[in-house]
């Protein structure tokens, strides 16, 4: 997959234009993404050298990016005229998701096993109910006629 990757609230805190300090696990997890063969793409408003001041950071973490705010290395606005500002990418990572961001070890399994949003919260009330609910079994149309 390729996945844009937000910096500031997603790979560090929130301190722009500093560099806050690391969310717990987001380079590990990021590296651990590019072993997967996954292609990063950091997106993120930073620009000039504010830009390579968090290209740079993640550099010296082991985290290269396959492309910096744009879908591929060698894309030039001048030279593409079907060029976007909007990313082709297959996910966002992003603090400013609906729900916010989750801790990266559940983005790591999101991705790694396919998992959705919902996935993770049905597992999640699951785990803290007292109940033990079955899964639900989706039944097909036709059986549904013989009920």
């Amino acid at each position: 997959m390729t996945i844009a990757v937000d910096f500031d609230g997603t790979i560090v805190e929130h301190a722009y234009p500093k560099i806050g300090r690391e969310l717990p696990f987001a380079t590990e997890t990021l590296r651990q993404l590019i072993r997967d063969q996954h292609r990063l793409v950091l997106w993120t408003v930073r620009e000039d050298a504010l830009l390579q001041e968090a290209i740079d950071w993640c550099k010296e973490r082991g985290v290269e990016f396959y492309a910096v705010n744009r879908d591929y290395p060698e894309e030039e606005k001048e030279k593409n005229n079907h060029f976007s500002r909007k990313l082709k990418v297959d996910l966002w990572i992003d603090d400013r998701n609906i729900g916010g961001l989750p801790d990266w070890g559940t983005i790591y399994r999101m991705i790694k096993e396919n998992l959705t949003w919902q996935d993770i919260i049905m597992e999640n009330s699951r785990m803290s109910s007292p109940y033990n609910y079955p899964e639900r079994k989706q039944r097909s149309w036709f059986s549904k006629l013989f009920q």
